[in-house]
């Protein structure tokens, strides 16, 4: 598609960038392209396209638009965010060695140390909102450092332009998974990142109803891995949950604010609630990055955790919620509440999660854009059940 040079703000990249009209029929929104091979004109000639696996006109769109959204040269899609992750990692060979923050979704350690560690990688897991750990966990074989920020779920705050000019110092890449702020409040490549990963199954779709994942690269070499790891391992996302993103992007700009108001005024209902005993949200002054927080992000966003106190009050609190939606995910139009330590982050165990400071009381909220009102009265009545 024929770039706009006209377009240079992030609402109207979000809904131009690679969603322009379809050139056969005007076709506002993009076509979903359900088809398993491509007819060819002749041997060795074709349009562009010759299996689906290899590629997908509807699947070129979305990645032209993350790409865009990013700040990246190119972005390749797969079909979860977990797929993503792994996809990154067929970059290394046996005895390399990744650094990790120590507080990532659950199951990016999972498939660390369970799967990819019987493959001769190496990991360490350091608190990476201190940079002096990242330089010391840094080796002579280290590859990559994958960072989570804000963490998942305690909400810790990474500085990525420090770790960025740190370790390219080593010729280190920097991944970032960027799942919670999304491109609207955070651009971890401006900031000196190497790559960016996301779950497209959150705010990127907004509407809880497909499943996805991103990884937006910097360099020729990153598209041309991905590319081929796609052709490779097909782990592709199908046209239709592609067009699903690109119709959820449209209105990334105005969910996130929106998100980001609702978040601001449930942390501080939380804050000041007599059945809380702390909130972890980088929006808060007692948050102990906040002016991090500020420096590198244009917003809070909507993911809030909170301690309750024990797991026999996060039970109580969960039973009685009714606009909040329990279960695991985020990102959503609706207010997702969710139970770290039995959900997101079980397959740390209970030594894991003492480690990084999750406790069994913690309960997480993805806040939603609907009243907040509402959202506040609900956790209110929930709350009163401890």
């Amino acid at each position: 598609m024929k770039e706009n040079s006209n377009i240079r703000g992030f609402a109207s990249k979000a809904i131009h960038v690679g969603q322009e009209p379809d050139p056969s029929t005007g076709s506002v929104a993009v076509p979903i392209h359900a088809t398993s091979t491509y007819v060819q004109e002749e041997l060795g000639k074709n349009k562009g396209y010759e299996y689906a696996r290899v590629s997908n006109p509807t699947r070129d769109r979305l990645q032209q638009n993350l790409a865009a959204l990013e700040g990246g040269t190119s972005a390749h899609v797969f079909a979860s965010g977990m797929a993503a992750v792994t996809a990154l990692c067929t970059m290394l060979k046996a005895g390399d060695h990744v650094i990790c923050s120590d507080n990532v979704y659950g199951g990016v350690p999972r498939l660390f140390n369970q799967v990819l560690a019987n493959y001769g990688l190496e990991f360490s897991y350091v608190d990476t909102s201190d940079v002096a750990q990242v330089e010391r966990a840094l080796r002579r074989r280290t590859k990559f450092i994958y960072v989570e920020t804000p963490t998942n779920p305690l909400m810790t705050i990474s500085d990525i332009a420090a770790i960025s000019r740190l370790c390219h110092k080593r010729d280190v890449e920097v991944i970032v998974d960027n799942t919670f702020m999304s491109p609207y409040f955070q651009q971890p490549l401006a900031l000196g990142a190497d790559m960016v990963v996301h779950s497209t199954t959150k705010f990127l779709n907004g509407h809880s109803d497909g499943l996805g994942g991103v990884v937006i690269g910097t360099k020729p070499e990153h598209a041309e891995r991905f590319a081929f790891i796609q052709k490779c391992s097909g782990a592709i996302l199908s046209p239709f949950e592609c067009w699903l993103v690109l119709r959820g992007v449209k209105t990334l700009a105005v969910r996130m604010e929106q998100h980001d108001r609702n978040g601001r005024a449930i942390a501080a209902f939380l804050a000041a609630h007599p059945k809380v005993e702390k909130v972890f949200y980088p929006g808060l002054k007692t948050h102990p990055q906040h002016e991090l927080a500020k420096k590198q992000m244009t917003g809070f966003g909507a993911m809030i955790t909170f301690e309750t106190g024990s797991l026999k009050h996060a039970k109580r609190m969960l039973a009685k919620v009714r606009v909040c939606s329990l279960g695991e995910s985020l990102g959503g139009v609706e207010t997702l509440i969710s139970h770290p330590a039995t959900m997101t982050h079980a397959a740390l165990g209970e030594k894991g999660r003492k480690a990084i400071g999750l406790t069994d009381g913690m309960v997480r909220i993805s806040v939603g854009i609907e009243d907040v009102e509402d959202i506040m009265a609900d956790l209110d009545n929930a709350l009163k059940a401890i």
